[in-house]
């Protein structure tokens, strides 16, 4: 269990290195400015879940996963933990450069409480998933940073942490030993072992987190299931690079964002003679009906819609501009029906339905997030969201 209260990080940023020193002469002017990191930050993360948390380059999610850890102390506020934390933060730290990663394994063992012999216990199998081979015996200042973290990663996981930490440290990995730390995580999970980490990749966030932190200026900007806390940070990424246009009479939606130019007024999923529904067999035909007003003049504007599954994951996109449609010119008042017509071929679950209209450059006239939700039913199971419909032969020698 981890529990954060009221949590703030103050640093103070001096413009000159000696104005430190000037500000211990007695009655002294302050020669530094305020910088709060962190500001007044709250949450619990029960014991086995996993909290992923996002947001932008210097919001403060390093600097909280090290109050967390107990790297740094915080201004303000405490933190509380209940069992073995591991951390694997930025890369380069936890390491000695002059020892061998085997050397470094035992060391980071021994730090977390280990005995010798847990550690040598516990070897082939942190060998096998960092997969470094003869480098295990080579100082650690000649890894690359694919290596370093492979093992790093591989020696947090292996220490039979309760509470694992982990920082944007998987990015520099490749393809094939990102996928394997997802399943690891998915394992850790299951073994009811509480995860925090922060990651760029929105994705990740949505398929490996329980709840999900959207941090913003060093405060709690959303706080909530993942799918709703990233829908909120793309959602204010987009807004902040959309011009203005209109904004005081935008129809304002937690998940609701665009610079106004047009509104969409209605979204309907029809079946192939057009009655609305909800839910749908497997391969049968849909229509996704979107229907929007311009309150701006608009050249070549593009309508496009997004299906993902319950847990966020993207399925399948396009819009007007893929489909190599163009919608002309639009002047306000305008209205506009567009019918995305398709067979549905995916597999028995629930999908959501995202829905936008935008400029030509990509930015959003308005863009609805999970607008609408549908089921899919079939008669035959399939694993994965697509419905290829496999057709099996076989044959049998003797």
């Amino acid at each position: 269990m981890v529990l954060v209260e009221n949590v703030s990080k103050l640093y103070r940023l001096y413009r000159r290195p000696s104005d430190r020193l000037w500000e211990l002469f007695p009655r002294s002017r302050p020669r530094h400015s305020d910088f709060w990191a962190l500001r007044d930050i709250s949450f619990q993360v029960e014991k086995g879940e996993t909290l992923g948390i996002v947001g932008p380059n210097g919001s403060g999610k390093s600097t909280l996963l090290e109050i967390v850890s107990g790297i740094l102390q915080p201004t303000l506020g405490r933190v509380a933990t209940s069992g073995r934390t591991a951390a694997l933060l930025e890369l380069g730290a936890g390491f000695n450069p002059e020892f061998t990663g085997r050397e470094n394994v035992f060391l980071n063992g021994e730090i977390m409480g280990l005995s010798r012999a847990q550690i040598q216990k516990a070897m082939p199998s942190i060998e096998a998933f960092a997969e470094i081979g003869e480098f295990l015996e080579r100082p650690v200042k000649e890894y690359s940073s694919g290596m370093y973290v492979r093992l790093a990663f591989s020696t947090a996981i292996h220490v039979d942490p309760e509470i694992l930490i982990v920082d944007e440290a998987l990015a520099v990995g490749d393809a094939v030993f990102a996928n394997r730390c997802v399943r690891k995580f998915e394992e850790l999970r299951e073994r009811k072992i509480t995860v925090l980490f922060v990651s760029h990749d929105l994705g990740l966030v949505k398929q490996l987190s329980q709840r999900a932190l959207l941090l913003l200026n060093g405060r709690i900007a959303a706080e909530g299931t993942p799918n709703d806390v990233i829908n909120r940070y793309v959602g204010m990424v987009h807004e902040k690079q959309a011009p203005q246009i209109a904004k005081d009479r935008r129809l304002q939606a937690s998940h609701r964002h665009g610079d106004g130019t047009s509104e969409i007024c209605a979204l309907e999923l029809l079946d192939s003679c057009g009655h609305p529904v909800a839910s749908i067999t497997a391969g049968e035909t849909i229509i996704v009906r979107v229907r929007s007003r311009f309150h701006a003049p608009a050249a070549d504007p593009m309508v496009g819609i997004l299906i993902r599954t319950r847990i966020g994951m993207e399925v399948y996109g396009t819009n007007t501009r893929i489909e190599q449609k163009s919608l002309g010119v639009f002047a306000p008042g305008d209205e506009l029906e567009i019918d995305f017509r398709m067979e549905c071929w995916l597999t028995p679950q629930t999908y959501t339905l995202t829905v936008a209209t935008q400029n030509a450059d990509g930015t959003s006239h308005d863009w609805l997030d999970d607008a609408l939700a549908f089921d899919i039913v079939d008669s035959r199971h399939a694993d994965g969201v697509a419905n290829l419909r496999a057709q099996i032969e076989w044959r049998v020698s003797r």
